[in-house]
């Protein structure tokens, strides 16, 4: 009991407990991986669960509305309402409960069975992604916590830019329905490996909803939760809809979307650590240069992405640029309420689910009034207002370029 209680407290753990610590956090990290990559799966199968369902793009879109629009909800809540939980026991709930979900995804005869998925689905994301992210420092010792904490939230990243061409993939070669069935398969391994690699954590003291709330009053927060929302907001709702503009405007063939977006992944988890090593000096000056990236790559795809070679490049650009959007904000929001950053987590989850969910449905609503191609336009114009939002908010006590 000595070895668990040094783990929990951040302890140094010698030997043998030192590599279970680590193992107990990649098993977190694989949770976090596992629950985005669930929430972000219909992006590229849209057109197949679109067909299947005998439902418009634009309704299909509302698959990841859901997910989000719930996710959004349950994260801030989750922490209040199962505040007095041991986390192990919770976060293996909430996995089996995602595992549950997907398979119910897979099988789903029309809409309304596949709405119920993905509301269980949103719920279990939402819980997970919100308790793991104050983890990391109850696993290791206290000087690696820092290192433990990017690792979880790692698997966030790669989740965002690698879990739609993974799925896109599996479902050009089995079948969208193959596609949940791995996810949920991926599910019941991280499920078990958290039972048997996660100590026990008892919870600490429980915070009620109305000091997170709070946390809206701090300028500095405020500014970042804005322009977290603005670039996701941006980005779901033109990359929610980007198979069927890669097919209509850019003429790509079915065959290849799947190899474009993993050209998208790829550069993404570049992204995701040149802004790591980048935002320790400016973490203004990184979310500007996000901002503009993200902004003109996703506006010039309608003009210079009309072929294949453009459209790989764009993305490759657009990939480049959002998988450093995770790390960048969650530094910012950590500078701005160090003092309360599982409060501060909280907002952020609660917040970027919320910022998919209003993205996905402004897309499909500009998707099937105006066209597939009129998202970049609304996708970019939001990224755009990030970049005004980052250049004149309030920047956290050293966030500025060279901590200015």
């Amino acid at each position: 009991m000595a070895k668990i209680d040094d783990l929990t407290a951040g302890a140094p753990a010698p030997g043998n407990a030192a590599v279970r610590a680590w193992l107990a956090v990649l098993a977190v990290a694989a949770g976090t991986f596992t629950v985005v990559t669930s929430e972000m799966l219909p992006v590229g199968l849209l057109t197949p669960i679109g067909d299947a369902l005998d439902i418009t793009e634009g309704t299909a879109g509302l698959t990841l509305t859901v997910t989000g629009v719930v996710g959004a909800v349950s994260a801030p809540l989750v922490t209040s309402a199962v505040g007095r939980l041991d986390r192990r026991l919770v976060l293996c709930a909430l996995m089996a409960l995602l595992t549950a979900a997907n398979v119910l995804a897979a099988w789903s005869p029309d809409f309304t069975v596949m709405t119920v998925a993905r509301v269980l689905v949103g719920i279990g994301m939402g819980g997970v992604w919100s308790l793991a992210g104050g983890l990391a420092v109850r696993l290791v010792p206290a000087k690696s916590a820092g290192t433990a904490t990017s690792m979880v939230f790692s698997g966030i990243a790669v989740a965002s830019v690698l879990g739609v061409p993974a799925g896109t993939y599996i479902g050009e070669r089995a079948g969208w329905r193959a596609a949940f069935l791995v996810i949920a398969a991926l599910g019941i391994v991280v499920t078990l490996a958290m039972a048997v690699l996660l100590p026990p954590l008892p919870a600490g003291q429980p915070v009620g909803p109305g000091g997170v709330l709070r946390l809206f009053g701090n300028p500095e927060v405020a500014t970042g939760l804005a322009v977290v929302a603005l670039l996701v907001c941006g980005h779901f709702a033109a990359y929610t809809y980007v198979r069927p503009v890669l097919e209509d405007v850019s003429g790509v063939n079915a065959g290849l979307v799947g190899a474009l977006l993993l050209v998208y992944g790829v550069a993404g988890v570049a992204g995701n650590f040149l802004a790591g090593a980048r935002v320790r000096r400016s973490v203004k000056g990184t979310l500007l240069v996000i901002s503009g990236v993200l902004a003109v790559s996703v506006l010039l795809i309608p003009g210079l992405g009309a072929s294949t070679p453009g459209a790989l490049t764009l993305l490759a650009v657009w990939g480049l640029a959002y998988g450093g959007v995770s790390v960048s904000a969650q530094t910012w929001l950590s500078k701005a309420a160090p003092s309360a950053r599982e409060g501060v987590t909280s907002l952020f989850v609660g917040v970027f689910n919320g910022a998919i969910a209003v993205g996905a449905t402004a897309g499909g609503r500009m998707a099937d009034g105006f066209g597939t191609g009129s998202v970049m336009w609304l996708g970019g114009a939001l990224a755009f207002g990030a970049l005004l939002t980052t250049l004149f908010g309030r920047v956290p006590s050293g966030g500025g370029a060279r901590g200015d």
